[in-house]
């Protein structure tokens, strides 16, 4: 049966990357697991021709990816905690937030950003559907959170329980949504009337301009542009009405979303100029999707190019991170512990594990330290400053970092 777009039920019959075979990307191998077998999915997203949304074809159930073991959890990035404690101090001076009134937040993890509103004495609720990162929001920060999985039915459950929301926050959740209908159809129940919601999603724009194919897993169902989401939001009476464009995750956007009906929060210019940008850049024509295939396979050669002259010379590369884009990435081009030793991650959650697929073995940072590689290869490159500031030690003994988006490049 041939596969159907997500939003538009149109027939996806563009290829847009086709990654191979890869494992699920936040399964990370305990010791005990080493030599058992795992299985792998195709990793290829399509472009509708319709809608114009990239998406994969959904193999595995998200209730499977999101297990009560998840593994990422937000707060271990001081970066994006400081990204998120910036947008709590802007929503409660925008909002005018107080006692009397409730953010909720749409996948609120271990409770990294709605920590900060409760802190200003706002009242909170997360909905997250992972019961670990859910229990450790209350237990570490006294963030009460819904657990299940957003759609009509959750919206509906809390709205007949006498809960709206004046603000509603979800950060990197759309892509994770396999039924995106349902999820957006949430919305209109749970938003108060006059309220505003907001989305941050990676921008497909960045994407393909800077080849992030290795943000494509399989927890990423859908590949967000603009043009694509405010249609999807008016789908379902409601309306984005501002954007902004952010440097976090490669370049996102966060999208201000009202009722259709509210006419206190007028569109802004920024609307119109984002849908003219990304039609310049050729969204809506299908050579640009089409042409992205050839980049992918150029930056998977330099890179395997750089490893291997590394191993010919005698150096050591190791790795700094255990992302979901690493595991894309490694797995997609091949490598394993022949060409990258070892990749060391600040997560207790993930070290002492092995990386799915390429069994990769994760050590706490400190192995860096003791092993003293030749180059460090960033894989969360979107934290590159972070972490090199983090580790600019290692430049002692000469090692260099190494990013390998959009290509190759050594920073000595």
């Amino acid at each position: 049966m041939n596969p159907t777009c997500r939003f538009c039920n149109a027939p996806l019959e563009v290829s847009f990357a086709d990654l191979g075979m890869s494992p699920i990307s936040n399964d990370y191998v305990a010791p005990e697991h080493y030599a058992a077998m795992e299985p792998f999915y195709p990793l290829h997203a399509y472009v509708c021709g319709n809608c114009w949304l990239v998406q994969l074809v959904d193999f595995e159930k998200a209730e499977n990816m999101f297990s009560d073991e998840y593994a990422y959890f937000s707060s271990y990035s001081q970066s994006w905690l400081a990204h998120a404690e910036r947008y709590a101090s802007k929503m409660i001076a925008a909002e005018a937030l107080d006692a009397n009134s409730l953010v909720i937040e749409v996948a609120s993890n271990d409770g990294y950003l709605l920590q900060y509103f409760k802190q200003a004495g706002v009242p909170v609720l997360g909905i997250e559907p992972t019961a670990n990162t859910a229990k450790v929001a209350f237990d570490e920060r006294g963030v009460e959170s819904e657990v299940a999985f957003f759609g009509r039915a959750t919206a509906e459950r809390l709205r007949d329980r006498g809960i709206q929301a004046d603000v509603m926050a979800a950060n990197n959740v759309l892509a994770h949504v396999p039924d995106i209908n349902d999820f957006i159809a949430g919305y209109p129940i749970l938003l108060k009337q006059g309220g505003v919601a907001n989305i941050e999603f990676p921008h497909l724009m960045r994407l393909i301009e800077q080849r992030q194919f290795d943000t494509i897993y399989h927890e990423h169902f859908s590949y967000l542009s603009f043009t694509v989401v405010r249609r999807m939001f008016a789908d379902h009476g409601m309306r984005v009405y501002d954007v902004e464009e952010l440097p976090t995750h490669g370049g996102s956007l966060r999208v201000y979303i009202a009722h259709q009906n509210d006419t206190t929060r007028p569109d802004t210019a920024a609307v119109a100029a984002m849908l003219e940008a990304e039609r310049a850049a050729g969204l809506s024509d299908l050579a640009t999707y089409q042409r992205f295939s050839d980049a992918v396979v150029d930056t998977k050669l330099a890179l395997l190019e750089f490893l291997v002259a590394a191993k010919r010379e005698g150096k050591t590369v190791a790795a700094y991170g255990a992302p979901a884009k690493g595991n894309t990435l490694l797995n997609y081009c091949g490598v394993k512990t022949d060409l990258v030793a070892f990749t060391v991650d600040r997560s207790p959650h993930k070290a002492g594990k092995f990386l799915p697929g390429t069994r990769i073995p994760i050590y706490s940072p400190d192995r860096i330290d003791s092993e003293k590689p030749d180059y460090l290869l960033i894989l969360p490159w979107n934290l590159k400053d972070e972490i090199m500031a983090q580790m600019a030690h290692v430049r002692e003994w000469g090692c260099a970092f190494v990013t390998p988006i959009p290509t190759v490049q050594i920073h000595p």
